[in-house]
């Protein structure tokens, strides 16, 4: 099974793995310590791309780019340049195209940013989560809030669309801590926030602290009161949520992680990396020297694959829809099913308004404050 591109794809993730550390509560495909890795990791990129381009007669036109980790701040300016130089070669990119890169505070150098624009990137996703030192060091993040402050000046003067990632109920972060935050945050010359709640993942060093209780997280009810306060405290200051985690002024949406959302095509590059084709999912190999002897060695380094069921589409489309402000029209929700099962999903939907998780505009649904905060339970009524 192999990704059919049929001419919609028109965005590209591409995965650098390599950190100068990781933190606690990250589940993604990263390594530290490995950058020896970096130049031969970069061929390896390169060929992996081309090749899967160069199955094709056409040249893809590219209206997002992503470059995700890890911390892909860390890729070595001459060899970025060089990747950017084979990605003009060998796809269009549109003139509005956005190309947006990950950064960590503290890993980022002045003379990086008029590069970076040079090659075209036009967006910058800043990893801030916290502005307490105290807090990120016990995380094993190593930045500090001085690194946050210097990059927000040195940037914008390259980049004018830059979006900031904060974490909602770190452990040492008070009600008050985090208001001071986002007091301060919406004074930087940002367009995005992508505000997300701390997800405790399986084996991550900060679930055995929880697990052991050396680490105590915040109440859940102080979490859900925290987050209405926060949505309506952007919204004031012009960042309006479209997205259970993403809040942006006007025009200023990722217009990126609105394919993921949409479910429209995107072709990923890297250790670990997933594609989407419109019917078939995709994941790299996720060992770093299999995955780089594999593509050296012209092998298969699909690690997963699978046709999605109607069923899976279904949930998906609905989960999506759900996570975004527009909501999901009624009609799209009834289609393909028979009379009794629409009838028994009209009285669920009716249970679902009348409990105020969900509401009703012009025959889309959409949910609410409260069910924002138990959204995998409503889907699971939605898609059954």
């Amino acid at each position: 099974m192999s990704y059919n591109c049929s001419g919609t794809t028109r965005s590209l993730y591409i995965h650098w793995p390599f950190c100068p550390y990781r933190c606690h509560f990250c589940p993604f495909i990263a390594l530290a310590s490995h950058d020896q890795f970096m130049e031969r990791y970069h061929k390896v990129l390169i060929k992996e791309i081309t090749e899967f381009a160069h199955k094709h007669d056409e040249k893809f036109q590219l209206d997002t780019i992503y470059f995700g980790g890890g911390t892909p701040s860390t890729y070595p300016d001459d060899l970025l340049l060089d990747m950017f130089g084979i990605l003009k070669n060998t796809f269009v990119f549109n003139k509005t195209i956005e190309v947006t890169i990950e950064v960590n505070p503290g890993t980022v150098r002045k003379e990086q940013l008029p590069l970076w624009n040079q090659c075209g990137i036009n967006r910058m996703s800043v990893g801030v989560q916290s502005l307490k030192d105290d807090v990120l060091q016990r995380l094993n993040r190593l930045q500090t809030a001085q690194d946050v402050y210097d990059l927000l000046v040195m940037a914008p003067e390259h980049i004018g669309n830059i979006s900031v990632d904060v974490i909602l109920g770190l452990p040492g972060v008070s009600a008050a801590d985090w208001k001071s935050l986002l007091r301060i945050l919406v004074t930087w010359p940002i367009k995005h926030v992508s505000m997300y709640i701390l997800e405790i993942h399986d084996n991550t060093p900060l679930f055995f602290k929880v697990k052991t209780k050396s680490v105590m997280l915040p109440p859940d009810d102080e979490i859900v009161d925290l987050y209405y306060w926060s949505r309506d405290f952007l919204a004031d200051h012009g960042l309006q949520q479209y997205e259970i985690s993403s809040f942006s002024r006007e025009d200023f949406e990722s217009r990126h992680n609105t394919v993921y959302w949409e479910r429209k095509p995107y072709k990923g590059f890297g250790l670990g990396a997933c594609s989407f084709d419109g019917k078939r999912r995709f994941q790299n190999e996720k060992n770093l020297i299999k995955y780089m002897e594999g593509i050296e060695q012209g092998h298969d380094i699909t690690m997963f694959s699978e046709m999605l069921t109607a069923e899976q589409v279904r949930l998906e489309t609905i989960m999506l829809a759900l996570r975004r402000q527009r909501g999901i029209h009624k009609n799209e929700l009834m289609a393909n099913l028979s009379p009794k099962e629409q009838e028994g999903l009209e009285k669920k939907i009716r249970d679902l308004q009348e409990r105020r998780l969900v509401v009703e505009d012009n025959g889309r649904l959409q949910l609410s404050p409260a069910g924002l905060v138990v959204e995998n339970e409503i889907i699971t009524q939605l898609s059954l």
